[in-house]
């Protein structure tokens, strides 16, 4: 299937309903074809990876072609200038954060784009700066506990951003770290305890609803299981 084919099978797609309700989750109606992301994640397993592609597709502006941009680039050949370019992109939520969770957390630059991005002051940049360190908790296997804990501090800086797209996302940020290992999960919720004694709505919005999750019943049993497969 090549671009013009994905393009005119799109447009076939489009859901105008859809539309309607995304927007009423603060997904940004322009250029959106409103197509449900479990449609687009099956198309994308169909066309396979692609680079090249997922550079046109990106480049074409709709919204639903971006996010497919997302689901079929190589991450082995994602650029730090498209990293940065793609960010500076960002006009939604959804495309940031699947952007962040679903490709570039598998790139050897994530880590670096955190630190870079997390100084940047466009609100969707930085949130990408803490999507990133969401994804990388679930998706980095292999990384140490010592990769995390670097991420603390900026997770405390930037928890008095009252700006709606980057305390949610510093927020969950903190608790998926929280969430890889018991070891984890008490350092992000001394952290979230430091952050709620800032001066500010924002962290300690964030820090209560961190705290809350990391210490439920739920979290800490699935904790406990995961350190018995050990």
């Amino acid at each position: 299937m090549d671009y013009h084919e994905i393009i005119t099978k799109l447009h076939s797609l489009t859901n105008p309903e859809n539309v309607k309700g995304m927007a009423r989750y603060g997904i940004n109606q322009h250029n959106n074809l409103g197509i449900s992301i479990y449609v687009l994640r099956p198309l994308a397993k169909e066309i396979g990876t692609n680079h090249a592609l997922a550079l046109k597709l990106w480049d074409s502006q709709i919204h639903d072609a971006r996010l497919l941009a997302c689901f079929i680039d190589d991450p082995a050949q994602v650029t730090s200038e498209q990293m940065d370019a793609w960010a500076e992109d960002f006009d939604s939520w959804d495309i940031c954060d699947q952007a962040c969770t679903s490709l570039f957390d598998l790139s050897p630059l994530a880590y670096d784009k955190v630190f870079q991005w997390a100084g940047k002051e466009k609100e969707f940049v930085k949130r990408a700066a803490f999507s990133l360190v969401a994804g990388l908790a679930v998706h980095d296997k292999t990384a140490t506990d010592q990769d995390f804990e670097d991420f603390f501090a900026l997770c405390t800086t930037h928890s008095i951003d009252e700006r709606n797209y980057v305390k949610k996302a510093v927020n969950w940020a903190l608790r998926n770290i929280g969430k890889r290992n018991f070891s984890l999960n008490k350092k992000a919720l001394k952290t979230a305890i430091e952050i709620k004694n800032i001066d500010s709505k924002s962290a300690r919005w964030i820090a209560a609803d961190a705290i809350r999750e990391l210490t439920s019943p739920k979290v800490q049993q699935k904790l406990e299981r995961k350190k018995k497969k050990k």
